[in-house]
């Protein structure tokens, strides 16, 4: 499930560079007052990115609490 969850972060980084930088170059040549709203997608990938992180490292804390309960009940 570790490397799942890394394979996705993942993803949503490489998500938000690639639709930066086509919705920049389309900024740029075709004029931002059509492409300007697209800059939208690259902030839901970015926000799944964060979240995504935020996520594994609150699982991560879980994971090492239920741990040590173990540990604390025998």
């Amino acid at each position: 499930m570790e490397f799942y969850n890394k394979i996705m972060r993942l993803f949503w980084l490489v998500g938000a560079i690639v639709t930066f930088a086509i919705v920049t170059y389309f900024c740029i040549t075709e004029g931002y007052k059509t492409w300007i709203y697209y800059y939208v997608f690259t902030l839901i990938c970015l926000m799944m990115f964060f979240m995504k992180t935020w996520m594994m490292n609150r699982m991560k804390k879980h994971l090492e609490y239920m741990e040590q309960q173990k540990k604390n009940d025998n």
